[in-house]
């Protein structure tokens, strides 16, 4: 069994030593975020990961979820777990006092939110969702719909979900056909099928509250005729009381792969009483800003999994003899070495450690930017951290799970044969983090949004923000022979990169093919780059502490020696990425349908 321990020391050493949280809530008006308090709310945070939640993983992926006539239940103890959680006040931690929330920082709350999957996935997806529900509600709700639906909400009695996907449009949201009719209150009738609804239907609350896409009647097609609404599975009261049941039912529950935990529902509105949210079609607008938290918490369930794995190979690699070391005996007392001595072992862990700590890094570096977005009164400084997150969104979404399939694979190989097999948890690992490429939109749709979208679309203007940051860090290491060998490869990659947009940007000029050929190796490209600097600026916060006499010197020692592993075996991936992304498309659109099956 999975033994998950919240990684405390190496969150507080991102968010207080590197990204300097304090100071940071200090500019933003929380004053009364100290760090005495962060180390008691991540305490408490590890105590219900590890007690709470860890010990219902197995066991609820054994169970799973059961559907019997539109009625979903959980896995023995998700409930019990669900109402701790609760009482806890875990779910109102960065909402609005004025809902019943503790206004502390969204980042505050979010890097928690890493533990709470990695301790157990699918139990973590139902709370999740409700904070996506939340935010939509507070950005683009009328002051009525705030009042009748976030204190409920807030204090964890109701939850909420998204429901975009039809069977027929998959990501392709311009082809939905749920349909919104207008009723004589101001209210609506929704018809229609939705199917993949995390949290669609369970046992867990006392009511749900979905935020939902349609079309009203006379739309205009595509994406510019989608509207947003609110539709709770019981009609609520203006006072925010539940009335009679909605007409939202449960259709079933998908088979899946992994997180069977977590209900993944059809859910059927059969005239079902929702209210508009936000302007006429107008509804994809406000829903992105539910999918980009959205996209930002799937990329942290990645991160959540590749720390899970390493602790798990990690622990396996110290105490499984195998085979003595190539250089020597390194245990005369036992007929083997542990399996730690051996390089490709260590080359395994070392992958892990790498991805889970320099990812851990980049996203609470995004969250920082969020806190700016929602609470910075420095208009500049909004749009700064605006354009930040626009880049480095996708890429959140899509490296750190994509490095993810790669983590939880090390981690079955490190056990050999025993990671084939249920009770060491390793197998579950890799189902369950395997969904993460592919829901809030696949690495590939990633890939054009950043590509395309984002950087292309900016005229390389987002792209340009970053990298300036990351030029000004290594200007001032300069004179720093320690760091020049990184630091010279940091700058030598920052320019391939833009060179490399500017190349596809021109052959796409020519050829629109070219982007959806090149995007996913210049994801990919744009992931190594951006975890190498922010390993770079961990080394070199690791290397002032040591020269300041820090006593836990294995600690920063580690962080030292991981970025040279980053950079000599990781960074160098990029070569390979480079050489695809100039081969072209003629090698992937050149052959004709009929010859990828010659009959």
């Amino acid at each position: 069994m999975q033994d998950y321990k919240a990684p405390q020391r190496d969150t507080l050493f991102v968010t207080q030593e590197l990204l300097d949280y304090q100071a940071h809530y200090q500019t933003l008006g929380f004053d009364e975020v100290a760090e005495d308090l962060v180390t008691a709310i991540f305490s408490e945070a590890a105590k219900f990961a590890e007690n709470s939640l860890a010990p219902i993983n197995a066991s609820g992926d054994e169970e799973g979820c059961k559907w019997d006539d539109g009625v979903v239940t959980t896995p023995a103890g998700f409930k019990e777990a669900y109402q701790q959680y609760v009482e806890g006040g875990w779910t109102g931690m960065a909402q609005p006092e004025e809902f019943g929330g503790q206004a502390l920082p969204y980042s505050l709350a979010s890097s928690i939110a890493e533990w709470f999957s990695g301790a157990n996935h699918s139990w973590a997806m139902y709370p999740g969702l409700s904070q996506g529900c939340m935010s939509t509600l507070l950005a683009h709700g009328s002051e009525e719909q705030q009042q009748r639906f976030l204190p409920k909400l807030i204090e964890g009695t109701w939850t909420g979900t998204m429901c975009l996907t039809e069977a027929h449009c998959g990501s392709d949201l311009g082809m939905l056909k749920c349909r919104a009719e207008p009723n004589d209150d101001g209210s609506y009738s929704l018809t229609g099928t939705k199917i993949f609804i995390s949290a669609g239907e369970h046992d867990l609350s006392d009511n749900i509250v979905h935020i939902v896409l349609a079309r009203l009647p006379d739309a205009p097609q595509g994406t510019k005729g989608i509207s947003l609404f609110v539709v709770p599975k019981f009609n609520v009261s203006e006072a925010g009381e539940i009335q009679d049941r909605n007409a939202v039912h449960c259709g079933s529950i998908e088979h899946k792969m992994g997180i069977k935990a977590s209900a993944t529902c059809v859910i059927n509105f059969d005239g079902a009483k929702g209210y508009l949210i936000g302007e006429p079609n107008r509804g994809l607008n406000c829903m992105f800003t539910f999918m980009n938290k959205a996209r930002i918490g799937t990329g942290v369930e990645g991160l959540a999994a590749s720390e899970a794995a390493f602790q798990g190979a990690l622990r396996y690699a110290k105490d499984r003899t195998q085979f003595r070391s190539l250089s020597g005996v390194k245990k005369p007392d036992s007929p083997a070495d542990p399996i730690i001595v051996h390089p490709d072992v260590r080359r395994m862990l070392l992958t892990q450690k790498a991805f889970a700590e320099g990812n851990r890094a980049l996203s609470c570096y995004c969250m920082q930017q969020v806190d700016v977005t929602l609470y910075s009164q420095d208009e500049a400084a909004r749009q700064t951290a605006d354009a930040k997150l626009a880049l480095l969104t996708p890429i959140v979404k899509a490296f750190l799970t994509e490095t993810a399939q790669e983590t939880t694979s090390y981690g079955m190989q490190v056990y050999g044969g025993h990671g084939y097999i249920k009770e060491w948890g390793m197998e579950q690992l890799a189902r369950d983090t395997r969904i993460c490429t592919m829901y809030e939109g696949t690495t590939g749709i990633q890939a054009i949004d950043l590509l395309a979208r984002k950087v292309l679309g900016s005229k390389g203007e987002l792209l340009n923000v970053f990298v300036q940051e990351v030029r000004d860090f290594t200007e001032q290491l300069r004179g720093q022979p320690q760091f020049s060998a990184w630091t010279n490869a940091l700058n030598s990659h920052l320019d391939e990169w833009q060179q490399l947009t500017q190349d596809i940007g021109k052959s796409a000029a020519g050829n629109p093919e070219e982007l959806g050929a090149a995007a996913v190796d210049y994801l990919m490209y744009s992931g190594y780059v951006t975890v190498a600097y922010f390993w770079l600026k961990m080394a070199v916060k690791a290397q002032q502490a040591l020269d300041n006499g820090a006593t836990e010197s294995d600690f920063y020692n580690a962080k030292l020696q991981t970025c040279g592993f980053y950079f000599d075996r990781i960074l160098t991936r990029t070569r390979s990425l480079v050489s695809a992304i100039q081969s072209g498309s003629d090698n992937l659109m050149g052959m004709s349908e009929s010859m990828f099956a010659p009959e």
